[in-house]
């Protein structure tokens, strides 16, 4: 997960100077960025095809106790699945827990693709280059990739996977509204930072939290719909911070979404742990 934000790292200043290639041969700047940051995908794909394998009994890249290891976890993995109440997809998309967690990470995706996409904006309306924009846009992402990483290390310390996924997104939705407080460059890139810093700090509590809080009978459907729930209102939650920018003319008016769904998503989580705790409590032998 820590090579979602560093691509960013990489990829801005790279998209930046790709589109200085405006003209060249006759295309556009955008036309050279699709191109060139194609080729790798491209690459990868034949590498993926030949390298990678469809079973660990047959990857060459692992030692002999590894692949041993693995094949015995998978074994038992299935064992566990057989064993358990097989639930529909339509079950496990109903489950409230399911549709609980999708809320949280459906926020945490809105925010995520939401800055993607307007963070270059929000720098270059502030009268900087394509270059300089590109450079600027990475700094944020830097520092969110370093801080996911801390994150995730503490909440797997801590084990309070629940209370670790709510501070970052009350951390998000407080940063993204302190954005309406300035219009300094420095500021606002600070404030974004911070945003990021809890948004990619989501991830590893988050997942930790919605594998531990699924059974093992809802989890392979649950984890599914959670991706496939929170994936499909983002694409509509990004158009309505385009049109709020529109009606605006105010890139921190169209955060306010954002910050209310990092707000929904806290109240999600608590509802969460307070289930969690009740059938804790309703298992555990009276003294």
């Amino acid at each position: 997960m820590a090579a979602i934000p560093l691509s960013t790292v990489i990829g801005a200043p790279v998209s930046s100077a790709l589109l200085g290639l405006d003209g060249v041969f006759g295309m556009h700047g955008w036309q050279w960025l699709f191109i060139l940051e194609a080729v790798p995908a491209i690459l990868l794909s034949v590498v993926v095809l030949f390298y990678l394998t469809d079973k660990p009994a047959d990857a060459g890249w692992l030692s002999e106790h590894e692949r041993r290891w693995l094949i015995d976890r998978l074994a038992t993995e299935e064992r566990q699945r057989e064993a358990a109440r097989h639930y529909s997809v339509l079950q496990a998309l109903l489950n409230p827990r399911v549709l609980a967690l999708s809320l949280v990470y459906f926020g945490a995706v809105a925010a995520n693709y939401g800055l993607s996409f307007f963070l270059p904006q929000i720098v270059k309306s502030f009268g900087m280059s394509d270059m300089e924009t590109g450079f600027l846009n990475a700094i944020p992402f830097g520092i969110a990739s370093v801080a996911m990483i801390f994150w995730g290390r503490y909440s797997d310390r801590s084990n309070a996977h629940a209370q670790n996924t709510a501070i970052p997104l009350a951390l998000c939705a407080t940063a993204l509204l302190a954005t309406m407080l300035t219009n300094s460059l420095p500021v606002t890139l600070a404030i974004l930072s911070v945003v990021l810093i809890g948004n990619y700090s989501i991830k590893g509590p988050f997942w930790a939290l919605a594998t531990g809080t699924l059974s093992p009978a809802t989890a392979a459907a649950g984890i599914a719909g959670i991706n496939t729930l929170s994936h499909i209102g983002t694409s509509a939650a990004v158009w309505l911070l385009g049109v709020i920018k529109e009606a605006t003319n105010s890139f921190p008016m169209a955060l306010i979404p954002l910050a209310l769904l990092q707000i929904a998503g806290i109240i999600a989580v608590l509802w969460i742990n307070k289930q969690e705790t009740h059938s804790v409590a309703a298992t555990s032998p009276v003294h």
